[in-house]
């Protein structure tokens, strides 16, 4: 009791209130139950088993298609449809090197979560060139839902 009265009187005199004191101290707590969590729960991904040298490529793979997307976003904001839709289908599109990308895993699951990623992303290529923007929006939501997907499921 003492030491919360103690506290109290810091924070006060220190022109902090109490709510914000608990807030603090309960996103602190929040924070660290999460790391706890972490630590004590094993990722439950399923593994690719890959290679080091094919999960460094893997991984800058999957970064140019973040750098992809980011570009497609920023093309949206300036209307620019139809490059957007050629960044679509040239960078994230199933290309016959995706599709050859995709085939090499082993993993059955995996490899038609991909497929189904990059012909998602053909799909948006399309929509794109509509120039509508609601449904570019919502295909693209599509299209990420695919990476949200297979990230929930899989690691390298």
């Amino acid at each position: 009791m003492k030491r919360s009265m103690i506290v109290f009187g810091v924070l006060c005199s220190a022109g902090i209130s109490v709510a914000a004191y608990a807030k603090d101290h309960e996103a602190m707590g929040n924070m660290a139950h999460h790391q706890m969590m972490q630590d004590t729960n094993a990722d439950q991904r399923i593994s690719l088993q890959l290679t080091p040298q094919m999960k460094q490529h893997q991984l800058a793979n999957m970064r140019s298609h973040v750098e992809a997307v980011q570009s497609i976003i920023g093309m949206l904001a300036e209307n620019k449809f139809n490059e957007a839709s050629a960044v679509a289908h040239n960078q994230l599109g199933l290309t016959p090197e995706m599709r050859k990308m995709c085939n090499m895993f082993g993993n059955d699951d995996f490899r038609k979560m991909g497929l189904a990623f990059h012909q998602s992303a053909d799909e948006l290529g399309d929509t794109l060139k509509t120039g509508d923007m609601s449904l570019s929006l919502k295909a693209l939501h599509r299209t990420m839902n695919s990476c949200v997907q297979c990230h929930a499921t899989f690691r390298q």
